[in-house]
């Protein structure tokens, strides 16, 4: 609930009676008590729908996000603030992130002298994404400004949701190039930010974090299954070839034999095939909704050797193509 509790302040400023509003949604009042209670991200994003509905504000993600710190992460916020430098900052959040957000994943991407911090969502059938992705970047944008300090400027912010008629609230906030329309919503700065000490660092507390987050993460700390579904996310969030999305590869993360895994699934009434198929399924969903990436970027990024092989399969799933379907749900 961390990142919502500005919602109520803001539907206030607006005129909106935020009582009404989270009936409206059904939602427990007592929800906003503790930035620790939790929310099914479907309910995040119907919720953000009607505040957006309810209030006229086209841009109100990007008024949410505009108030998040670091601290909106919890533990990951706090891990990240006492790291050496941003880089292993950007990669414990990177790493952890699914502790504080189990509907969708951050990614670093390193190109050259190129950085890119991007966010994906990845539960399918979600409301607002476009309001939650400007609550990320701007989150993103701010989290950069703390571990790297004011110099830092970020050269590019993308932005999958077709140009707004109201874009001045984005140049005033992120106050560089804007491009919408685009593959990924993401922060790209130089690549050399990340050799950047941070003011602060504190090695002891980061030792002390990590311990208890890995502890947290660890596979026999949880659900088996819902671990798995995460790793699987992670690995489909970036571009993979096929070979590193298999049952050795995932196995040796978890640091157990590929036939013990096999045998622990089976025991929950799955598999691996099975767990790899759903998060294909669910990522390839949210980037044809969401996004306008071609039919071939998008079986490339999720481990298939081309279109084909991809649409075969999301026929499978779906019982339509990737296109027919694409044209029958994509947002913008």
């Amino acid at each position: 609930m961390a990142s919502l509790l500005a919602i109520p302040g803001l539907l206030t400023e607006m005129g909106v009676d935020p009582r009404r509003v989270i009936a409206e949604a059904g939602l427990d009042p007592a929800l906003f008590d503790d930035p620790e209670n939790t929310i099914p991200f479907t309910d995040l994003g119907r919720f953000v729908e009607l505040c957006v509905a309810r209030t006229g504000c086209p841009y109100l993600g990007l008024r949410v996000g505009e108030t998040m710190s670091p601290e909106v992460l919890g533990l990951v916020g706090k891990l990240a603030s006492c790291a050496s430098d941003v880089g292993s900052a950007l990669r414990n959040i990177v790493k952890y992130l699914h502790l504080h957000d189990r509907g969708a994943l951050p990614a670093l991407w390193v190109n050259g002298d190129r950085a890119t911090l991007a966010y994906v969502i990845h539960e399918p059938d979600v409301l607002a994404t476009e309001q939650i992705y400007d609550a990320a970047l701007a989150h993103a944008h701010n989290i950069l400004k703390v571990l790297a300090g004011p110099r830092w400027k970020a050269s590019e912010v993308c932005l999958s949701r077709p140009r707004p008629a109201q874009i001045e609230p984005y140049q005033h906030f992120f106050r560089t190039r804007l491009r919408f329309d685009a593959d990924h919503n993401a922060v790209v700065f130089s690549a050399s930010w990340l050799n950047c000490p941070i003011d602060g660092a504190d090695a002891p507390s980061h030792r002390a974090l990590m311990q208890l987050i890995e502890a947290l993460d660890a596979p026999d700390a949880g659900d088996l299954v819902a671990q798995l579904r995460q790793a699987l996310r992670k690995l489909l969030v970036g571009d993979v070839d096929e070979g590193k999305i298999s049952l050795e590869e995932v196995s040796q993360q978890f640091a157990i034999h590929r036939r013990t895994l096999n045998r622990r699934l089976r025991a929950q009434g799955t598999s691996f095939k099975n767990l790899l198929d759903e998060a294909r399924y669910d990522i390839a969903r949210q980037r044809l909704r969401d996004t306008h990436l071609p039919v071939l970027k998008i079986a490339v990024t999720l481990g298939y050797a081309d279109a084909t092989a991809f649409t075969r399969a999301f026929r499978r799933w779906s019982g339509t193509s990737p296109a027919v379907w694409r044209s029958a749900h994509q947002r913008f």
